[in-house]
């Protein structure tokens, strides 16, 4: 509703809360919340509080002044230092992909120099709520925020008032004042501004947060002492934590031991002592949503997102069951964007490897015939063109090559990831990482040497050049900029440090015009059967808006697999394919809409 005022009359929204921000004041009537109590799934029992997350309900109006707030801080916060370089959460640039290729990256790095990896993954106890006003604002007024947004954010932490909704729950308001509200724009970027003092300097130590998940990476020469740092990073966190209100989850925290794809050895199994209780390194544990293994095998990882995407399928096919229920161009908008991030999940940091992308495939054509009705005996590449759906190795292809386009077209500054790109990777920024964090030590060459970003990786000549975690996705997207000599920015208005250049973004926007034209040649490559001429395409058909039934006919017959005379069976491939109305011509897609003399009634009436 407010998108429509605000194209209407584009003066209203600024009239009314420009006054707020001049006098950093957050009106009582936005803060008043309901709050949807929703259960955590896994918990053995629900008797306590704990087993429960409280998801608060704003005013809408509340969430547009809320999401100008988070916009300005943001942009303040890289000037005054307020987010530590490692935090990749809740910030416009950054992703959980970046996280985990910061993992991995770090890791090879480490096993560069001979040497044994563990990591720990914690999770900040309560989260939101443990964030204390006084000291939040306390903060923001050290590093030199405006005063106008710390006015306003202490107005917006102050006098909260909400009302829990399940059943029987009672129907007044009651005062909270414990932390920042879940499910406001700007709470998750207050909470990591809070916790960002918790990025310890550590000798062979690197912390990387995701709001509220961290993981604690050390290297040594051996196992043993992993353990002694781990909990030695432990108790000075703990320390660090204490003084802000911040704990962590000791039952939440992970334990994994890494090692080379080449190691047979198993990983060392001593474990970890944290306030009394042992932890043992994991064969397998989920971060983010990707599932690690001790050599980042990622079988385990796509193996769950298989299993994920048939439930979400099972769930949402009985919307549309054949012959009836959402049209095509619905199912196709919910196989895009349901089943699609669900599948391919992680894409951006690991390959799906051959043994899971079979099982992968013949799902996506399980989604092509629920959109189109089209039979089992349908040529594949007919399925797709009808579908406008790729084959799903070509759609990995190309999210890859955008995923690899957006890490080597974001500012340094901002993406952490992107700062351990070799100098090689052309930029307006020349800001990089220390030499060790991209990779670049070839004191040691224990495992392999590094490719340049932009070449290929060729195992007849010498198996030990290939390339390292960070280098891998940029050369994918190297195809889109071989004729680019300094690449664009994507977060241009994240850096106040770079003059403004003109057509910056129309560059960018001609790469990612060259990726859509790549997926085309891509998919134009798979061979199609002499009677579909079509060319492939992303947009639907027409026809595609109308019903499920009379849509999925057409689909039959455009792909030579329908109940027409000339299609042939495969049980039966001689049979007579002359029309059954008529028996004037064989009855093909062209004959029965077009000149079939039974239908000229329909067809002058419809046409």
């Amino acid at each position: 509703m407010w998108k429509s005022v605000h194209l209407i009359k584009p003066s209203l929204l600024p009239y009314l809360l420009n006054p707020l921000l001049d006098n950093g004041f957050h009106p009582p009537s936005l803060k008043k919340a309901l709050g949807i109590v929703l259960d955590k799934r896994g918990k053995p029992s629900y008797d306590s509080p704990s087993s429960f997350r409280v998801i608060v309900r704003l005013r809408t109006l509340s969430k547009i002044l809320e999401r100008v707030v988070a916009s300005r801080l943001s942009a303040q916060a890289a000037i005054c230092s307020l987010i530590h370089p490692l935090q990749c959460g809740s910030l416009s640039g950054r992703s959980t992909a970046d996280a985990a290729l910061i993992v991995q990256h770090n890791v090879e790095s480490f096993h560069r120099l001979c040497y044994k990896v563990s990591t720990l993954f914690r999770d900040v106890k309560g989260g939101f709520d443990n964030a204390e006003s006084p000291s939040l604002l306390s903060l923001l007024c050290t590093k030199g925020v405006s005063p106008y947004l710390v006015q306003w954010v202490g107005s917006f932490l102050r006098d909260r008032t909400c009302r829990l909704t399940f059943q029987w729950s009672p129907r007044h308001f009651a005062p909270v004042s414990v932390g920042v509200p879940q499910g406001s724009p700007i709470s998750p970027l207050l909470f990591i501004i809070y916790v960002s003092s918790l990025h310890l300097e550590i000798p062979r130590t690197l912390i990387i947060s995701y709001v509220d998940d961290f993981a604690v990476t050390v290297a040594s020469p051996s196992y043993r002492t992993n353990v002694r740092l781990l909990q030695k990073s432990f108790s000075l966190l703990k320390r660090k934590a204490s003084p802000i209100n911040i704990s962590f989850s000791v039952p939440k925290t992970e334990l994994i031991n890494w090692k080379t794809t080449r190691s047979n050895k198993p990983p060392c199994s001593l474990p970890v002592q944290l306030e009394g209780q042992l932890f043992y390194p994991q064969s397998r544990l989920k971060w983010l949503g990707f599932i690690f293994t001790p050599a980042f095998d990622p079988r385990s990882h796509f193996s769950r997102r298989y299993t994920l995407a048939n439930a979400a399928l099972a769930t949402i096919r009985r919307l549309s069951p054949p012959g009836m229920g959402l049209p095509p161009y619905l199912c196709l908008s919910l196989a895009c964007s349901l089943l699609a991030p669900i599948l391919l999940y992680g894409s951006a940091v690991w390959n799906p490897p051959p043994a899971i992308m079979g099982p992968m495939s013949v799902f996506w054509h399980r989604v092509c015939r629920w959109i189109t009705n089209c039979f089992s005996s349908t040529n594949i590449s007919c399925l797709h063109k009808e579908v406008c759906l790729p084959p799903l190795s070509v759609l990995v292809r190309h999210q890859r090559r955008l995923a690899g386009l957006r890490l080597i077209c974001s500012p340094p500054e901002i993406n952490p990831a992107t700062r351990r790109l070799p100098k090689s990777v052309p930029s307006f920024s020349p800001h990089r990482a220390h030499l060790m964090a991209h990779g670049k030590i070839t004191s040691q060459p224990y495992l392999f040497f590094n490719l340049d970003w932009r070449s290929a990786p060729d195992k007849t000549k010498n198996p030990r050049y290939r390339h390292n975690a960070i280098t891998a996705l940029p050369n994918t997207a190297a195809p889109l900029v071989h004729d680019v000599s300094t690449l664009p920015h994507i977060s241009l208005h994240l850096t106040d440090y770079l003059p403004p250049i003109p057509g910056i973004v129309a560059s960018y926007a001609r790469v990612k015009l060259r990726a859509k034209q790549l997926l085309l040649s891509d998919w134009s490559s798979t061979p199609a059967p002499p009677y579909y001429p079509d060319p492939p395409s992303t947009p639907p058909h027409p026809f595609m808006g109308l019903g499920k039934f009379v849509a999925g006919r057409i689909h039959q017959m455009r792909s030579g697999k329908s109940y027409l005379a000339a299609d042939p069976l495969w049980d039966n491939p001689d049979a007579n394919p002359s029309c059954p109305l008529c028996s004037e011509a064989p009855q093909t897609f062209e004959h029965a809409i077009l000149s079939c003399p039974s239908s000229a009634r329909q067809r002058s009436r419809l046409l």
